[in-house]
């Protein structure tokens, strides 16, 4: 079996073109629904190009932050930073748990067993599946807890969000929003520029761990494919967001939602 050395090369000269499509693909995926589409982006990664389970999560947080770093402008000029601001509070109390989880969560990664790691990414995307059914199907209400109950909760909440992401390489925006919503009582717009505003940081973290492993290697030696397909991602980001609401939720929610489950299957079954 070919590693990722001996496919460097291969991908350097006749890749681009297709890695760029590809992620302009994952960039229209997300973007349709409002976010930004990693999780579709890593088993692409690992089946279409080649990579193993740890170089495709190390690639894929490399390019998700790139991703994060482009829409945080024009999310911020969304949603004015005032009323940002009066919800501080929030984010502090997630990233409290997040930027643990997140160091945590790629130390696993890199000590896993690569068999062991497919299956876990596999495990999480169909939690991601299980999330994009509930936050575009479902009314999201809010759990009114006692901030004596809210703030651990958060906690507790970030920190897991912040081992899934680092993990699978994503921002976590899937998890953050309902998760601000559910605990924290913000709107669905505002929960979208909060969960920015923590993923970063959060991502940050996962990528100064792995950038401790001699895996982190993989991105130098791949990083002009990595650029090309980020910037595919943010191309197919931008027209996915002129495509939202082209497509009925009730067909496009369910039809990612089984993608993922598709990818998580052929995970679970890698060697």
């Amino acid at each position: 079996m070919a590693t990722d050395k001996d496919l460097i090369s291969r991908r350097s000269t006749h890749s681009m073109p297709l890695a760029f499509v590809a992620g302009g693909a994952v960039g229209v995926l997300g973007g349709m629904i409002g976010l930004g589409g990693a999780e579709f982006r890593l088993p692409l990664l690992i089946s279409l190009f080649g990579f193993a389970a740890l170089s495709a999560v190390i690639l894929n947080k490399a390019m998700s932050l790139v991703v994060v770093l482009v829409a945080l402008p024009a999310r911020l000029a969304a949603v004015p930073a005032s009323e940002l601001g009066a919800h501080w509070t929030i984010a502090a109390n997630l990233l409290a748990g997040s930027l643990l989880g997140a160091w945590a969560g790629a130390t696993w990664a890199v000590r896993m067993r690569s068999s062991t790691l497919y299956k876990v990414l596999a495990a999480l995307m169909v939690v991601m599946a299980t999330a994009l059914l509930i936050t575009h199907t479902t009314a999201l209400g809010t759990l009114d807890l006692p901030l004596w109950a809210q703030v651990p909760s958060g906690i507790v909440a970030g920190f897991g969000i912040g081992v899934v992401a680092a993990i699978m390489g994503v921002a976590g925006g899937e998890l953050l929003i309902p998760t601000i919503v559910l605990l924290f009582g913000a709107d669905i717009k505002t929960a979208g520029s909060l969960s920015l505003l923590v993923s970063l940081p959060t991502m940050l973290v996962a990528f100064a761990r792995y950038s401790r492993d001699g895996s982190f290697g993989v991105l130098g030696a791949n990083l002009r494919f990595s650029m090309v397909m980020a910037a595919g991602s943010i191309a197919g980001a931008l027209l996915g967001g002129l495509l939202l609401g082209v497509f009925s939720d009730a067909v496009l929610i369910p039809a990612l939602a089984v993608i993922l489950l598709v990818s998580a299957i052929k995970l679970a079954r890698h060697d």
